[in-house]
């Protein structure tokens, strides 16, 4: 009798071990990674906490049913695509990829993790998705801009900066979005204001105050510095070559809060709340090749206006007034 007990006893854990080891694992907490293709400074580590605050309330718990794996890229090519190795290698359940770099990179990695990308411009052109209604794959996300942006660039910059003759581009070829999907609207406004565009690629650091001193040798230029994580990484030297230069810039990027002359884009908090809910939905069983990429929806207007006075600049009314934020 005892041995049929024991038979049965065995059998029944025999019968329950799957149901328990599935159990098990069902409450082990979910990973996800962040790879950040902008540098580890206090502006980024507000959008982290903005994507994480909003996955918070989703009722993912960082310490209980969640764990964030987050890296930086800084801007660098070659350190995203080591932390894009590195981040796939942990088998996360989904990652969030910032930038367009970042999110080729990763695709380069894996065709099975989902992937949401967000400040991302052109991910048809860019490879990451075959539409925006049906991206398929294992990739989806919210894109940064309009191809349409450039020319509300250049409108706001001659409005600014009445005297501006000369537009120039400045960018980092290996991290910055395609130039195709801006320029036909940046030369298009530029010829309507009989404004001559020109590009400034930059690859280091370095040669970031030849470019702009070369645009500065004779007056009536202006500057677009083009949405990029490389000059996100630059942000600080751009800003204060502006200035050292008296040259009236545009940040596709928000660098008003840090002495730039004027942002206009996209609200990247925004952008990341999003991602968090994409990332949501995926970690409770959405396909993200069946969620579509969306365009954004917000856009932020910033002017600082102690760099407009060190400029010699007056801000028109009209402009100030559609300002989402002034900082005097």
């Amino acid at each position: 009798m005892r041995r049929r007990e024991s038979l049965l006893l065995l059998s029944g854990i025999a019968v329950a071990w799957p149901l328990l080891a599935h159990a098990a694992e069902s409450l082990a907490p979910r990973l996800v990674g962040v790879l950040m293709g902008f540098d580890n400074d206090e502006p980024s580590r507000a959008l982290v906490g903005e994507f994480r605050g909003a996955l918070a309330k989703a009722g993912w718990k960082e310490g209980g049913n969640l764990r964030i794996e987050l890296r930086w890229g800084g801007g660098d090519v070659d350190r995203i695509g080591a932390a894009a190795r590195e981040l796939v290698a942990l088998r996360p359940d989904a990652i969030l990829a910032q930038t367009t770099p970042v999110a080729t990179a990763l695709a380069h990695e894996t065709h099975a993790i989902p992937i949401v990308f967000v400040t991302v411009s052109d991910p048809i052109g860019s490879g990451l998705a075959a539409s925006l209604a049906h991206p398929g794959g294992n990739i989806t996300g919210f894109t940064f801009v309009e191809s349409t942006m450039g020319s509300k660039w250049v409108e706001l910059l001659k409005a600014i900066a009445p005297r501006t003759e000369r537009l120039e581009l400045l960018f980092n070829p290996a991290t910055a979005p395609p130039l195709k999907f801006y320029l036909p609207s940046v030369e298009a406004a530029a010829s309507s204001f009989s404004i001559k565009t020109s590009t400034a690629p930059v690859h280091a650091s370095g040669e970031i105050e030849g470019a702009i001193a070369a645009l500065a040798r004779t007056p009536g230029g202006g500057l677009i510095v083009m949405p990029d994580a490389f000059t996100a990484a630059n942000r600080d030297m751009i800003i204060a070559l502006a200035a050292r230069y008296s040259m009236p810039a545009l940040y596709g990027n928000n660098f008003a809060k840090s002495g730039g002359l004027i942002a206009y884009g996209p609200d990247f908090a925004e952008t990341f709340r999003q991602g968090a809910g994409y990332v949501d939905r995926i970690l409770k069983g959405a396909n993200p090749g069946e969620l579509p990429i969306q365009l954004p929806t917000k856009f932020e207007l910033a002017i600082n206006l102690k760099t407009a006075d060190a400029l010699g600049l007056t801000i028109p009314p009209n402009v100030l007034a559609v300002a989402e934020e002034v900082i005097e």
